[in-house]
């Protein structure tokens, strides 16, 4: 399954990761990739979308599902 998130704040490389990381460490996220032209994130698994917003909002950005 695959979900597309909102994502602001993220300015560069390193935020792409940051998020890409916070992401992949939840259960049932098989895969994240962050695009911060888009202001997204797309996400390959089962994950809660609730809960991929929180963990990027953990992470320090904005996000919503």
């Amino acid at each position: 399954m695959t979900q597309t998130i909102t994502v602001e704040g993220m300015t560069c490389d390193h935020c792409e990761q940051t998020v890409e990381e916070a992401l992949e460490a939840l259960d049932g996220v098989a895969s994240a990739t962050a695009d911060r032209d888009d202001e997204s994130a797309t996400i390959e698994g089962a994950a809660d979308p609730e809960a991929l917003v929180s963990a990027v909002e953990d992470a320090g950005y904005e996000a919503s599902a």
